[in-house]
């Protein structure tokens, strides 16, 4: 699962923070790559979701997107960004990579999974939005994907990046992304809107992105050619809320064993 979560965004945070407990209780994804995640002095949102599913949690502080100042309200204060992976597995080593962004303090979260298979990369990204800064984004797309290849073909378990990359396929700060796409694994005509207009929380900033399928999992197949079985866009909204503004992309990605 690729999840932004929408930080604390929102006066009705703690809500949409049930919510989306309930839906992984619900879905029950065996990885969670997890955007605008919240984390305070007493823990993070990928603590939270990692004791509700049974699982591990791994954190790491970024700049992206800039944390409110002055803070919107008191549930703020304290508060950081960040990008945080959960994984019903060990997560044996994390890294935060450094990502080329300008005038902001971005990494990309880069975590070693210890599979009963073997060992799995997982590199959980965010890119930057605004259209003034394509030729960025497309710099960070660019190193998102030389994370999650290099040495990949020296493993037999695939290599997988779970990112919010802001634009879709079609787009051209994507244009240069050479990664499978567990999307290709969807059923023919499915809903791949992750970014949507009828989300109530939608940001009116992003209206040009609307409708697209901007949270993405690809991965790279590794030496036992691993391949998408199935994907697709979890629309609960427990209570009537949605759970944030985007909604999250699931997919089941398999590989032989030895």
């Amino acid at each position: 699962m690729s999840w932004n979560v929408w930080w604390r965004f929102g006066g009705d945070w703690r809500a949409r923070h049930r919510g989306q407990l309930r839906l992984l209780e619900e879905v029950r994804p065996d990885l969670v790559g997890i955007q605008e995640c919240w984390g305070t002095a007493g823990g993070t949102q990928a603590d939270a979701f990692a004791e509700v599913l049974g699982a591990h949690a791994a954190f790491v502080k970024v700049g992206l997107p800039p944390e409110p100042e002055p803070r919107e309200t008191p549930d703020q204060e304290g508060v950081v960004m960040g990008l945080g992976l959960v994984s019903r597995w060990p997560i044996a080593e994390v890294v935060a990579a450094p990502m080329p962004s300008a005038g902001r303090d971005l990494s990309a979260l880069v975590a070693t999974v210890a599979h009963p298979l073997g060992a799995v990369r997982v590199v959980v990204g965010v890119t930057s939005w605004e259209p003034e800064r394509e030729p960025e984004t497309a710099a960070q797309v660019a190193e998102l994907q030389r994370l999650v290849v290099a040495g990949a073909d020296d493993r037999d378990p695939p290599s997988l990046l779970l990112a919010d990359l802001n634009y879709d396929r079609s787009q051209a700060p994507l244009a240069a992304l050479r990664l499978e796409d567990a999307w290709d694994a969807a059923d023919a005509g499915a809903d791949e809107r992750t970014l949507s207009s009828t989300n109530r929380f939608a940001p009116p900033e992003a209206e040009a992105q609307y409708d697209r399928r901007i949270d993405h999992v690809l991965f790279r197949q590794g030496r036992a050619g691993a391949r998408a079985a199935n994907a697709f866009i979890v629309r609960s909204e427990p209570g009537g809320l949605p759970p944030s503004d985007h909604y999250p992309l699931v997919a089941d990605i398999g590989w032989p064993a030895g």
